[in-house]
């Protein structure tokens, strides 16, 4: 014997089967456009099929089927493709941040250019050439002034804009890790909701996409480690871990910082915010501080020609020591432009002449010149007059006001090697001219950007494919969808006019049978 109403339960399970269908099919298309929106798909399985209706076992061959169900709503995924996509999107994290801040390095630096240092640096050797022509020339020693002030203001604003620079990476990091803060709260609470939902049997889908782009934003910021658990996802950064099930654990700046010193943060804008403040801003302003310090006070040797009245102190302090005045063209070894300058006389006279100045000092007055201390002598900015500029006295003791010997050794300094501390300048070299210890600088700093824009380059068309493929698996393609509904609209108008059918059917059972004869 068979159900009357069977086939109108078929039916109606179809209706509603294909109804979710066409529903999730529109939920698609409105979230085409929604960033980390995963396509969503519904299941469907054949109904649980029944024997045919009777009292004892039928010999009805076969089992009546049930129709069609949907047992859940599921996300199209790949975990896989999240872990490739994470992991690549942290190098592109770090190589962004760094690649801007050799560019800011870059523009700080300023080369090559008319104001730049190595253009001063040239004004400053011009200026003592132009005065070792008319040394007693007023405007030729306020030249020198000038330019020399210009060449300290030169060193103290690289330096200022380096600290500036390295202050604003410095509240870069703070403000991460604010952000990454404000995604583990919220990365907690949603763990908290999914589990509540998939608790009583349902498809938290939506909600996992928002935790997924969550995470993805994380992964920008810090490497990254995520696993699942019945909680909910489990995160790790930089070997930390941070989230676990409803549970957030606040991060600091200092903690990142520990992190990296570790070796466990290694990659993300954080890393790469750190890298830059550490490394590149740090190495350039310990590199120009060794050049500021060097062209004050560092050894060089200098051909003092024969004639010369040296310094008593200086002559008998040298080894072996020396007659005054020279006999021959002396080899002398000086600790820099301040030592330079001391061997010289200045125009003030005077018998015994007036005591030399050191040309640069130290603007906060500790003992070791910067580029951000370095200032001319005030005695010599406030008094043309103390620059020195002869090597010769009379015989009566006075100076030679006229003698150029100093200015020509001065303005000689452009070609001269330099002993530079390699500890302080930190690149290795230890001898080098001070304009082409600062082009070497200059090109480190180019070479390291170019290969930084090359690394972001190579990891940005990396990530594009890596997300190129998450997309052909969870993206949502419109004609994809377009064509779904019109299969699930077919489908749905078929069990509706199976519905119709049917109905017509019983219609003429109850009211059309046994009428005959009455």
């Amino acid at each position: 014997m068979r159900s009357t109403f069977h086939t109108l339960e078929t039916s109606k399970r179809s209706l509603f089967t294909q109804q979710a269908a066409i529903n999730t099919v529109g939920h698609n298309i409105a979230n085409a456009n929604t960033r980390g929106y995963s396509r969503q798909v519904v299941s469907m399985t054949a109904a649980r099929p029944i024997e045919a209706y009777g009292i004892g076992r039928t010999t009805i061959p076969g089992q009546l089927g049930t129709g069609v169900e949907f047992t859940d709503i599921r996300r199209i995924r790949t975990a896989f493709l999240d872990d490739q996509y994470r992991n690549q999107n942290k190098l592109v994290g770090t190589y962004t941040v760094q690649a801007d801040t050799l560019d800011k390095l870059e523009a700080i630096i300023n080369e090559p250019s008319d104001a730049g240092l190595r253009s001063v640096l040239a004004q400053f050797w011009n200026a003592w050439s132009d005065l070792s022509k008319d040394p007693e020339n007023v405007t030729g020693r306020k030249i020198v002034r000038e330019s020399a002030l210009a060449l300290v203001d030169a060193f103290n604003s690289i330096s200022r804009q380096l600290n500036d620079l390295s202050a604003d990476l410095t509240t870069n990091i703070e403000v991460k890790a604010t952000e990454i803060n404000t995604i583990l709260s919220t990365i907690a609470s949603l763990n908290t909701e999914i589990r509540r939902i998939e608790g009583l049997g349902d498809k938290a889908n939506d909600l996992r996409d928002q935790r997924d782009v969550l995470v993805d934003d994380l992964s920008r910021i810090a490497n990254v480690s995520v696993i699942e658990s019945e909680t909910g996802y489990t995160i790790s950064i930089g070997g930390m871990t941070v989230v676990d099930g409803s549970t957030a654990t606040t991060v600091t700046a200092q903690m990142l910082v520990d992190a990296y010193q570790n070796g466990d943060l290694n990659s993300g804008e954080v890393h790469g915010m750190i890298v830059s403040r550490d490394v590149y801003v740090a190495e350039y302003r310990r590199q120009l501080d060794s050049l500021a310090n060097t062209l004050a006070n560092g050894e060089f040797q200098v051909v003092v020609p024969k004639g010369s009245y040296l310094p008593e102190s200086f002559a008998q302090s040298h080894n072996p020591p020396l007659t005054v005045p020279l006999d021959k063209d002396t080899v002398v070894t000086v600790k820099g432009i301040n030592g330079l300058h001391q061997l010289g006389y200045t125009l003030e006279g005077g018998t015994p002449p007036a005591p030399r100045l050191p040309f640069f000092k130290a603007s906060d007055g500790s003992g070791v010149i910067t580029a951000g201390n370095l200032a001319l002598n005030p005695d010599i900015a406030a008094d043309v007059n103390k620059i020195a500029t002869s090597m010769r006295l009379d015989a009566s003791g006075a100076v030679v006001r006229g003698n150029n010997t100093l200015a020509l050794l001065m303005s000689e300094l452009k070609d001269t090697k330099f002993t530079f501390d390699e500890t302080a300048s930190g690149n290795g070299v230890t001898s080098a001219t001070l304009g082409n210890y600062y082009n070497a600088l200059v090109g480190e700093i180019g070479v390291i950007s170019n290969r930084m824009k090359r690394n972001l380059s190579n990891s940005q068309m990396q990530l594009d494919q890596v997300d190129a493929n998450r997309q052909s698996v969870s993206g949502v393609s419109l004609d994809e969808e377009m064509s779904d509904l019109i299969r699930f609209q077919h489908a749905y108008n078929a069990a509706a006019r199976l519905m119709t059918s049917f109905d017509e059917i019983l219609n003429k059972l109850i009211n059309g049978t046994g009428i005959v004869g009455r």
